[in-house]
């Protein structure tokens, strides 16, 4: 398809190589061997009479101008897969489609890593990108530079006026090494502000601190993390403690030696949902991605 002797389909391609920043895997997500996705840099620099994606040491970092097309690209495509979508139905035995989610490690880790090897199994044609969540979130769903967003509603709060979907519910267990003899089962909340404590400290606050914050209990905070899941390993033969997700612990448990007990305040479990933008909710591709992840969710 072309406008005025421009390939669309150069899109697509232009898409891939400026969220990937990687030829390789920029072919990879479009399904197509890397000499053609070379050969698509090369007739968009061309076009745009611009390098896009320059290498630096082992790395492709885009230009200024590459940078200012990135929004666009990737909300002219976003558009064109809602217009299209609409025009047939999806067969993921047939169609091959790639799909960009943003979450967080812990739900990556007990909730995307089973839905990839499922459809590794069952809908091999299909691409799953993981991303971390970023503070933009909202904005890069609105845009559509993520397809889908895994995130506690008590943390999107009212700023998500968006359509989802409840996945499951998690609760706050206090973890610690099991050599730890300052944890014991009757742990007091002063006790508890005394102890060397593990952070997270990443885009968004944590649903545990925020929670403490608004109780009045402080925290001896020893160390932060941008990671939920590394928190177990950092707690594991040390004195440190944290509060971390009950189906966290039971992920890790025959790799990580840990003692969970319940936490000496009274927190509220968090609700995980699943967050997409309205241009999507028909899409047929996205509505199976949707389904897929609430099954798996559901099996929890």
């Amino acid at each position: 398809m072309c406008l005025d002797g421009v390939d669309l389909n150069l899109l697509p391609a232009l898409d891939a190589l400026l969220s990937e920043r990687n030829v390789t895997r920029a072919a990879e997500r479009m399904s197509v061997g890397q000499p053609a996705m070379s050969a698509s840099l090369a007739r968009l620099r061309k076009h745009f009479d611009d390098p896009l994606l320059v290498r630096e040491g082992r790395t492709l970092t885009p230009t200024p101008l590459a940078l200012s097309l990135t929004p666009l690209v990737r909300e002219a495509v976003a558009a064109a897969e809602a217009v299209l979508g609409r025009a047939r139905d999806f067969d993921p035995q047939v169609n091959r489609r790639s799909f960009t989610i943003m979450a967080s490690d812990y739900v990556t880790l007990i909730l995307l890593r089973p839905l990839v090897a499922r459809l590794a199994q069952e809908a091999p044609l299909q691409r799953v990108n993981v991303i971390p969540v970023q503070a933009d979130c909202a904005e890069q769903l609105h845009k559509g530079q993520v397809d889908l967003l895994v995130l506690p509603t008590e943390a999107a709060g009212g700023r998500f006026n968006y359509p989802h979907r409840h996945l499951f519910n998690d609760r706050y267990v206090l973890v610690a090494d099991p050599d730890n003899d300052a944890v014991g089962p009757e742990l007091s909340t002063e006790d508890f502000s005394q102890l060397p404590y593990v952070a997270y400290s990443g885009p968004l606050q944590s649903i545990a601190d925020a929670q403490l914050d608004s109780l009045g209990i402080s925290r001896a905070v020893e160390m932060t993390t941008h990671s939920f899941v590394i928190i177990p390993l950092l707690v594991a033969g040390t004195p440190l403690v944290s509060l971390v997700h009950e189906r966290l612990t039971r992920c890790v448990a025959e790799q990580i030696r840990l003692r969970v007990v319940d936490p000496p305040m009274p927190l509220r479990p968090i609700s995980e949902a699943l967050f997409w933008s309205p241009r999507h909710t028909d899409d047929p591709s996205h509505s199976w991605l949707r389904e897929r992840i609430a099954e798996l969710a559901g099996e929890l």
